[in-house]
């Protein structure tokens, strides 16, 4: 079982932080708590403040 809680993450790793797969810049969803990928129409979670940067947990966004 995976603990989520609303850490808030450091705006500088936000800033440093690109889409693994295209390089393009992320949006952060606090409420959702994930960075937005809209070139790769991926959502990367972000678990008790730290960002999970792997394709294979990222949820596909619907266009």
């Amino acid at each position: 079982m995976t603990e989520t809680t609303d850490r808030p993450i450091d705006r500088k790793l936000l800033e440093l932080l690109v889409c693994p797969m295209t390089k393009a810049t992320l949006e952060y969803d606090p409420e959702a708590q994930e960075l937005i990928s809209r070139t790769a129409k991926l959502a990367y979670p972000i678990r008790n403040g730290i960002p999970i940067m792997l394709p294979d947990e990222a949820r596909k966004l619907e266009d």
